[in-house]
């Protein structure tokens, strides 16, 4: 699955699974979101109350780079990197 971007110990994966229908992965340490891109919302999996925020944060700031990602994937292209939560 390629990194779309880290930050304060987030990693924030894509792989295309079209099931689910746009989304992506956050992980932390042990922890394991899947998240849809429109209408953001954790779908699966859970992870500390601030983590989520800061994941749909950074969701929300990035939400059409993570829909064209997902487009990319769709193709079977690697999708582009991220920039992190500022």
């Amino acid at each position: 699955m390629p990194v779309l971007a880290k930050f304060y110990g987030i990693v924030v994966r894509m792989l295309f699974a079209p099931v689910l229908g746009a989304h992506f992965h956050a992980i932390y340490g042990d922890y394991e979101m899947v998240v849809a891109i429109q209408p953001l919302a954790v779908i699966q999996g859970d992870a500390p109350q601030r983590v989520q925020e800061l994941v749909l944060e950074w969701a929300a700031q990035h939400q059409r780079e993570l829909l064209a990602a997902w487009r990319r994937c769709q193709h079977r292209l690697r999708p582009q990197a991220i920039g992190p939560l500022y």
